[in-house]
């Protein structure tokens, strides 16, 4: 028992030390939630799968993807259009018509840098992937970036 812990200590301590040197090298995750279809097919997901699986070597600077069902999903409120109208950018609180959605699974992609993150969209196969990805998510995603550490 006492050299498995001490084995899965040696593997914490390893998988902490990649993520610091991943953040010191300029690496960044480019990270987002979404919302399945509800009549996604499993040959859907599949097709999902193998596509996002390709994406590295298809696009120069993504280094590689991970992606499932998140472990919490995420609630995201969405203003009804009446209520979007009220909306100032300084503004930290409203009353209005919100709709909720749920966001049940996740991408997160690490890129080498910031360029190949800027060049990812515009890349060809990142559209090809798109038409794909249409097919298990409603329109909309929660996205986000976590740059390196400066």
């Amino acid at each position: 028992m006492r050299k498995l812990n001490r084995l899965l200590i040696c593997i914490a301590v390893l998988v902490c030390a990649v993520g610091v040197s991943a953040a010191a090298d300029g690496k960044l995750m480019h990270c987002f939630y979404f919302t399945a279809v509800e009549g996604a097919t499993d040959a859907d997901w599949q097709a999902f799968y193998k596509a996002t699986d390709a994406l590295p070597g298809k696009i120069p600077g993504l280094l590689s993807v991970w992606y499932g069902k998140v472990s919490r999903p995420m609630s995201v409120f969405m203003p009804a259009p009446e209520t979007r109208k009220q909306l100032k950018p300084d503004m930290t609180k409203i009353t209005g018509e919100f709709n909720r959605v749920v966001r049940q699974h996740g991408v997160c992609m690490e890129f080498k840098d910031e360029v190949a993150l800027k060049a990812y969209a515009p890349n060809p196969a990142h559209k090809e992937w798109e038409a794909i990805y249409g097919k298990v998510r409603q329109y909309g995603t929660t996205t986000f970036d976590i740059l390196p550490a400066k």
